[in-house]
């Protein structure tokens, strides 16, 4: 039964996206059966993962409202994980959901029948608390939760996990924080070791070993429509990637073999 990791952050820029997508190329890369869900309007996880989301005929807005199944919509990608993807239609999705009734679940409904496929489903969310995101934190088990060291970033974490605990009071009981990973890390700057020094303090173990650095091939794979581990295997940012998702998979109790 797959393990549902939502990737949310309300802030933009801070990383979400080229960690879900890679985050499911990494498991891929390990042996492990990943799903990909783009829940953000902006389709950025469907293009980043070499998927043509102007010709996708059915699409998570289709798989949200009860149209089709996941199995109807998934793509397999270069990346050797399948892929829901999404395009600007979704951005359509709040209106029709809020005369739905259990509105919050739809996406839960949709997932669960697919757990048994899969070891992990990753859903990447819009950077906003709407209901989208909403239908994210009630679809998961967890949540991974990429950050900037930066001040800014301490002040949106706080309105999250204020989020996350009403979402646990009243939607989903069994959600709870997997991992805050630090992206776009720079060492060289006394800020940032300042915030990183923070996070542990507050949450402790949540803060994951693994940082994602700023890195030219990270931020340039999209365009070629891969995952920085397709696009440049030896880089610095591929090799962050993977040892996010071997660190991930140690805390879930997987042993992992490097597939390459």
């Amino acid at each position: 039964m797959a393990r549902v990791f939502v990737i949310a952050n309300q802030k933009g820029g801070v990383g979400k996206t080229s960690i879900a997508v890679n985050l499911s190329a990494s498991l891929a890369h390990y042996g492990r059966k990943a799903l990909l869900v783009d829940l953000d309007p902006q389709g950025n996880a469907t293009t980043g993962s070499g998927v043509d989301k102007s010709v996708c005929e059915k699409t998570v807005y289709d798989v949200i409202l009860g149209e089709c199944t996941v199995p109807e919509a998934r793509v397999r990608c270069e990346g050797n994980y399948d892929v829901v993807p999404s395009n600007r239609e979704l951005a359509g999705a709040e209106v029709e959901l809020i005369q739905m009734e259990d509105r919050e679940y739809c996406l839960r409904k949709a997932i669960d029948p697919v757990r048994g496929d899969y070891d992990f489903v990753v859903i990447d969310c819009p950077p906003a608390l709407n209901m989208l995101t909403v239908n994210g934190f009630t679809a998961a088990d967890a949540v991974i939760i990429p950050m900037q060291c930066e001040y800014y970033a301490l002040e949106g974490l706080s309105d999250l996990v204020g989020t996350l605990r009403k979402v646990k009071q009243k939607l989903n009981p069994k959600i709870e924080i997997e991992a805050l990973v630090r992206t776009m890390y720079d060492p060289r700057m006394t800020l940032t070791i300042q915030v990183a020094e923070e996070l542990k303090k507050h949450y402790g173990d949540k803060v994951f070993d693994t940082v994602i650095p700023r890195n030219i091939r990270i931020a340039e794979a999209p365009s070629f429509g891969k995952p920085v581990i397709l696009h440049d295997p030896q880089s610095k940012g591929a090799l962050a990637h993977l040892a996010f998702a071997r660190e991930l998979l140690g805390r879930n109790g997987f042993k992992v073999k490097d597939a390459a």
